[in-house]
């Protein structure tokens, strides 16, 4: 019995380790948080080429918006044209424009 239970301690304390690093960085992912290599360091879940996505979508949405408004510019400056106008000049290109 001592023979056998010599070689379990041993074993034991060689697979518990990877065993609770393993299960602490399941949880770790499960929830969200980031994730350690076998040395203890931090692994974040964006990595940088989540961070070069993430820059290219703002970039490609910074560009639509000012697209929408530039368009948003030139429709104020024709109502603002309209409003300002004689109501007879915009008689005239209403008429044009038929």
């Amino acid at each position: 019995m001592s023979n056998s239970l010599g070689l379990l301690i041993p074993l034991a304390a060689i697979t518990v380790g990877p065993i609770a690093w393993a299960f602490t960085n399941w949880v770790r992912a499960k929830h969200g948080y980031p994730i350690e290599t076998k040395k203890g360091q931090l692994i974040s879940r964006d990595g940088e080429l989540s961070t070069t996505r993430q820059t290219e979508l703002l970039v490609a949405e910074n560009e639509k918006l000012h697209g929408q408004i530039s368009r948003l510019e030139e429709r104020l400056a024709v109502l603002e044209r309209i409003a300002t106008d004689p109501a007879e000049r915009v008689s005239r290109e209403i008429d044009a424009l038929r």
